[in-house]
């Protein structure tokens, strides 16, 4: 089976969408090494020839000469039609520049200010910067709205042209006006972009317990060997008689990735033989993925964590981790994205990514525009600090990571302690 990645969500619906300003874009699986085709060897419908009359119409007549650029016509012009599908958030059309960003997203390893950030309504704001990243040294904040990029507004621009805008080459400067929470005057803030390397894994013993706090923030290509070395050190600190107790596992904001590297992190917490999905064609026909091998986290109580952030890969490890009974879910329903996405790339070098597949989880449930449900429901602002494994490492007692006021947390962290009494 081919690995298969996913694609980087462009929007929520609502509460917080996750996007790297690092050049990362996910979303649902894709197959890998993707297919290239002529469209002009099918047979045209008639109604195309609209298209080009508009199109000779403009050219000849519009008055703003300046504005007319085809290329941005075209992709705009396929852009509206795949809208139509109402694949949103999933079937994609990236130019020639975009595919190579999303291409290099999921290596890990990236240049720009590193942050997440959202767009909801008329907003872009930073969900937090990226630990150590050249936007969290430059003073960016968690709920930060940009409202200019190099002195430009961004007002109406959609969110992959503004993330465009301010990602570039390590060393260079860009300057975001931000309005940060509670302030009333907007601030400029130069940020000199770098090289910034994301892990996949982090992980921290919660202090004052016996319980371990594991986060996955993305499926990129080395997360299941990743998990594999954060497992065996885990395993470790028990041997050392440090006794592990439980695992609280967190998948808010987590994007997505390569499907592949998911069945290889859930071969780690379910049993030999266990359903992790099922994939249905158009035809309806199904296949099955199924947990194999031998798993270093399968004996452990868990808890996962999610929210709107959690999207594909990280659904199918929420839903599965969930209908096999392996673990309690905390948190908000997740994006709901479920659908195989089969690359094409065109003669230009732009790519689209074509839903021609979609997945289920093992109870056969379809989690397109449904989402995975938690087990106990928690509301949380995306702005709100999360709790992580830095935070964690800097943290000496329970009381003091309690009053950090990350409530997803909080509840997650009192259902483990129950479960693994």
């Amino acid at each position: 089976m081919n690995q298969q990645p996913t694609r980087r969500i462009q929007r929520f619906v609502r509460g917080a969408v996750l996007t790297l300003l690092i050049g990362a874009t996910f979303g649902a699986g894709i197959v890998v090494g993707g297919a290239s085709r002529s469209v002009w060897a099918a047979e045209r419908p008639p109604q195309f020839a609209v298209f080009w009359e508009v199109w000779e119409l403009v050219e000849e007549y519009f008055v703003d000469r300046a504005a007319i650029d085809p290329a941005r016509m075209t992709y705009g012009a396929i852009q509206g039609m795949l809208a139509t599908l109402g694949d949103e958030n999933h079937t994609v059309f990236f130019s020639p520049e975009e595919a190579t960003q999303q291409e290099a997203a999921l290596e890990g390893s990236f240049e720009g200010i590193g942050a997440y950030v959202e767009q909801e309504g008329e907003f872009f704001r930073i969900v937090a910067p990226i630990h150590g990243s050249p936007a969290e040294e430059a003073g960016i904040l968690a709920g930060d709205i940009v409202l200019r990029v190099d002195g430009e507004s961004i007002e109406g621009l959609p969110e992959w042209e503004i993330i465009s805008r301010i990602r570039g080459p390590s060393g260079s400067t860009v300057v975001l006006t931000v309005l940060h929470p509670d302030s009333e005057e907007p601030v400029e803030i130069p940020i000199v972009r770098g090289q910034i390397d994301v892990d996949s894994i982090t992980w921290a013993r919660i202090p004052q317990t016996k319980l371990v706090y594991l986060q996955i923030a993305q499926f990129a290509e080395d997360t299941g060997s990743e998990l594999q070395r954060a497992l065996e050190e885990i395993a470790a600190e028990k041997a050392s008689g440090r006794a592990v107790e439980g695992l609280l596992l967190d998948l808010r904001n987590n994007p997505g990735g390569y499907l592949q590297e998911a069945l290889r992190v859930n071969n780690q917490f379910l049993e030999a033989g266990a359903v992790i999905l099922y994939e249905q064609d158009a035809s309806e026909q199904l296949q099955t993925y199924r947990a194999v091998g031998p798993g270093l986290a399968r004996a452990y109580p868990m808890v996962v964590l999610i929210n709107e952030g959690t999207a594909s890969a990280g659904e199918i490890t929420a839903g599965a981790l969930k209908e096999n009974g392996r673990a309690r879910l905390v948190g908000q329903p997740t994006l709901g994205t479920g659908t195989v996405l089969q690359p094409f790339t065109l003669s230009d070098g732009s790519v689209l990514r074509l839903g021609v597949t979609r997945w289920l989880t093992p109870e056969q449930n379809l989690i397109k525009n449904q989402g995975v449900q938690p087990d106990s429901l928690v509301a949380q602002d995306p702005s709100v600090q999360k709790v992580d494994a830095f935070l964690l490492k800097e943290t000496e007692t329970l009381s003091t990571l309690l009053a950090q006021g990350d409530r997803q947390f909080n509840l997650g962290l009192l259902q483990l302690r129950l479960l693994a009494r």
